[in-house]
């Protein structure tokens, strides 16, 4: 019985008001095995993709919950993968429904069913190239969002004059928001929301070493910044990407070049 069953029955009498809102609860996820409950409203709730973070997890179960996902969904988005997750899943689903990025570290599985295309627009900035990896994982996140991605690597603070003829190209394509991944001193982000008028999200990485290294000197820098940006946890490229999605698919849709009521209809 989905909400619509729910909300019928309700109105013909055959419902009471707190046996609804106990079903009603409890609809949005799929449970698998003893070990995963998944959220498979919650792109309709909250504009956020449920992803499946492999790292703690058996191959096995990784393999399931994916196909559990993929018939649900028809696409699934799997972060922190490992050499052997990639094994099971190679295993698992024939070679043209999965799409790896091995410097993301995520797997897409899917059956066919293309990414979405919301008119969102995101920038992807990397510091430098060790900086790439969590860039990546925030690219591909913002992509199985819905939004075109731009991205623009190794341009940091120490060769700054890299970084301006690069951001010219990046700011003609509009974009509704910009990741910047640093690590080291984590000075990028800072520079570039003096530079742009659209919201920037620092991506502290745990690159570097010494005091301050494993990017504790770089969120610290972000957090510290005097230009306006909004900072996530060291290495969390998933949750920079779907922000800077969220903000990027809302601008779309504000300027009236987004297309949320079509892929809602789809869900």
């Amino acid at each position: 019985m989905d909400l619509i069953d729910i909300l019928k029955a309700v109105k013909d009498g055959k419902l009471d008001l707190e046996a609804a809102e106990q079903q009603a609860r409890g609809l949005g996820f799929v449970s698998y095995s003893n070990i995963a409950k998944l959220d498979s409203h919650r792109k309709s709730r909250t504009g956020v993709i449920e992803a499946v973070l492999a790292d703690c997890k058996e191959p096995g179960d990784v393999v399931e919950i994916a196909k559990v996902m993929v018939e649900g969904s028809g696409r699934t988005l799997i972060t922190r993968v490992s050499d052997r997750h990639v094994e099971a899943l190679r295993e698992a689903f024939p070679p043209e429904k999965l799409e790896w990025n091995r410097r993301a570290r995520t797997v897409v599985v899917h059956n066919g069913t293309p990414a979405p295309r919301t008119g969102g627009v995101v920038g992807i900035i990397s510091a430098g190239t060790a900086d790439i990896p969590a860039a990546e994982e925030a690219r591909v996140v913002a992509s199985e969002m819905g939004c075109e991605t731009v991205a623009v690597y190794d341009v940091g603070v120490a060769g700054i004059h890299r970084l301006i003829p690069e951001l010219q190209k990046l700011k003609a394509r509009n974009p509704g928001a910009i990741v910047v991944a640093a690590g080291r001193e984590g000075t990028l982000p800072t520079v570039v929301s003096g530079l742009v008028d659209v919201p920037v999200i620092g991506l502290p990485v745990s690159t570097g070493y010494g005091a301050g290294g494993g990017g504790k000197a770089a969120l610290l820098a972000m957090l510290q910044s005097c230009s306006i940006l909004s900072v996530v946890n060291i290495d969390a490229g998933f949750v920079a990407g779907a922000f800077a999605a969220r903000i990027a698919n809302m601008i779309a849709v504000a300027a009236g070049t987004g297309v949320k009521q079509e892929n809602e209809a789809q869900e």
